[in-house]
Formats: structure tokens, C-alpha cells, sequence
């Protein structure tokens, strides 16, 4: 059964949920959907949530990012556009484009940039005053997966291809390898030191990878969101969190467990939830884990039936669910 304890937002999306993140500033939640549109949410002290604004994209929003002040959402969708929302005016504006549909978007730590990861086989850096890209770099597939801290970016694509990006010197891919896993790629989530990235495929694994040739040996991956009569299930998402360092894994088996991953741990199991868990997130400060519940697809359309509604839950985080622990003998 689940947490009762975990509260549900209201008035979630009404298809599947593609995107949840936290502002940086205060608590409030950004969520883009299948049903091609951005809400954001007030999550008050209490637990409870209140819708505050949406904008609407012409297609499914595939993403979600904020600004790291605060001021501002962006998302991407399948109708090629990066779309930003002003908090300040609740002005929606088109800031970026692309030739096929727009899979990824963050903001840099490095001024006001914001990088956009598509299908179209590119990677393109925007200044959110001008309307054309400041840089872009050419991707050996289609972007599926994304994420940046730091001087460190990380961009998975089709074939498995994973490009390593010194923010430093963006349009240059200064790494690129193969996953260590071997299917498809459905997340990456770089550390939160950014000295490396964890990164999670369909068939249920996760693989831990270091930047630093010297820390190659710490490099391992793990099982996941499998059970026990052998099904294996797609790792939907990945959140490290902020202040610990320690990391979520959500799939396709409903469930969500919270790892360490210098000690080769898992912390905490959590009971497994209603349906797939798509997308997950911590809030500034990690005392708030978001999950969104939802079909997943993987088992085509015939099985997207009216009972999968989409459904976003906030778990409140104990210290002694996330905490390191110290690593065990040998």
C-alpha cells in the first residue's frame, strides 16, 4: 500500500507527466505533461498544494526547468519550442527553437544560459534575450536524457551514445563513451559534486560513472525495479539529492527506493505505489521528494486505459531515510 502519509497534489495534469522540478527560490513545483501543458504549484508548509498558473504548449510539453532565481519556467515540447514563463508578468514566450521536437532543457549555473536537447540530433545554447542560439553542438543521435551541475553537463542519446560536456568550453563534447548499461537510456542525473553522473536504462539497472579517469575504479552498476517473478521494469528517473548526495531511483514497477552510492547501498525501500512512477524530484532543500504517478507506454496504447490517471505525490524526507551511511566492513 502506499505512504499515507505522502500528501497528493490537486488538480494534477490529465496525461502523463514528462517533467517535475523544483524552483530553487521556494517551493514551488513545475510539472509538464502529455496533455501539452505546463502547471506550476504553490506546495505550502502544511503539505497541501495549490495550483497557481499553466501555459499551454502546442503539443505534449516533453520538459521542465527553472531559472535559477527563480523567476522563470522553461519547458520544450513536440512542437518544437522552447517556451518560457515569466512568474513576474504570467507572460508565456517562445525562446528557443528546434527541427524536431525538444526532449531537453536546463539552465546553466553559468549566467543566464539555457541549454536545449532535441531530436533533431542537437544540443543549442540560448541567451533568453535573442532569438537565435548562441552555440551549437552537432549529437551522434537524438537526445534523450539530460542534465547539467556544475561546469558539468551530460547527454544521453539514441544508440547510447553519452557525450560529457566542461561547461567551460560548451560547444565542445569533451568526452564521449558508450553506457555501461546495455539498453536504451531513459535518464541521466549528474552528482550533485558534479565529479560524475548516474544514469538509469529500460532494463532495470543503474550505472554509477565517474568523470575522472583516476576514480574509474569507483564505477559499478546495479539492479533495480525488478521483482520477483523476474519482470524488469524501465528506471523512469533519477534525483540526487541536494544537501546529502545520496540518490532516488523510480521505475516502471511502481516503486521508488533512495540510495548511497559511495557506500553501495540502499537506504530505504518504499512500498510499491498504483502504476509506474514517470518522473521524480527533491526541492531545494530535500525535505520534499515529488513523485508523479502515470502510464508509462510501455505497453502501447491498448493498455493506456482511462484508469491510469496521472497523480503527483509529495513525501516528506527524514533524515534517516536519505543520510549516508558509513560503509560496512569488508
Amino acid at each position: 500500500m502506499m505512504d499515507n502519509k505522502d500528501f497528493e497534489v490537486s488538480n494534477p495534469p490529465t496525461d502523463t507527466i514528462t517533467g517535475l522540478d523544483f524552483s530553487s527560490q521556494a517551493d514551488y513545483l513545475a510539472v509538464s505533461s502529455w496533455d501539452n501543458q505546463v502547471r506550476i504549484y504553490e506546495v505550502q508548509p502544511s503539505g497541501n498544494t495549490v495550483p497557481k498558473t499553466s501555459y499551454q504548449h502546442e503539443g505534449p510539453a516533453l520538459c521542465v526547468t527553472w531559472s535559477k532565481d527563480g523567476t522563470k519556467v522553461v519547458s520544450g515540447g513536440v512542437d518544437k519550442a522552447g517556451r518560457m514563463f515569466d512568474i513576474s508578468t504570467g507572460q508565456s514566450t517562445q525562446i528557443a527553437q528546434h527541427d524536431e521536437p525538444i526532449k531537453c532543457a536546463k539552465f546553466l549555473d553559468q549566467g543566464n544560459v539555457l541549454a536545449t536537447g532535441s531530436w533533431d540530433k542537437t544540443i543549442r545554447y540560448w541567451d533568453l534575450r535573442s532569438p537565435t542560439p548562441i552555440g551549437t553542438v552537432q549529437l551522434p543521435e537524438r537526445c534523450y536524457a539530460m542534465d547539467a551541475k556544475g561546469p558539468l553537463m551530460v547527454a544521453a542519446t539514441a544508440e547510447k551514445h553519452v557525450c560529457l560536456f566542461d561547461l567551460n568550453n560548451p560547444t565542445v563534447i569533451f568526452k564521449q563513451i558508450v553506457s555501461p548499461l546495455k539498453w536504451q537510456t531513459r535518464v541521466v542525473s549528474c552528482f550533485a559534486d558534479s565529479k560524475g553522473f548516474a544514469i538509469g536504462s529500460i532494463e532495470g539497472r543503474v550505472g554509477i560513472q565517474y568523470i575522472d579517469e583516476k576514480e574509474a575504479s569507483k564505477n559499478f552498476s546495479f539492479k533495480c525495479h525488478r521483482d520477483d517473478s523476474k519482470n524488469i521494469y524501465a528506471v523512469h528517473d533519477i534525483s540526487f539529492h541536494p544537501v546529502h548526495g545520496t540518490f532516488s531511483t523510480a521505475g516502471g514497477d511502481g516503486t521508488f527506493s533512495f540510495w548511497d552510492k559511495d557506500s553501495k547501498q540502499r537506504l530505504k525501500p518504499f512500498p510499491k505505489t498504483t502504476g509506474p512512477i514517470t518522473n521524480t524530484a527533491f526541492n531545494r532543500n530535500g525535505s520534499i521528494f515529488a513523485y508523479a504517478l502515470g502510464y508509462d507506454w510501455t505497453k502501447g496504447y491498448k493498455q493506456a486505459l482511462p484508469t491510469n490517471t496521472p497523480k503527483i505525490y509529495l513525501h516528506a524526507v527524514r533524515d534517516d531515510e536519505i543520510k549516508p551511511r558509513t560503509p560496512k566492513k569488508r
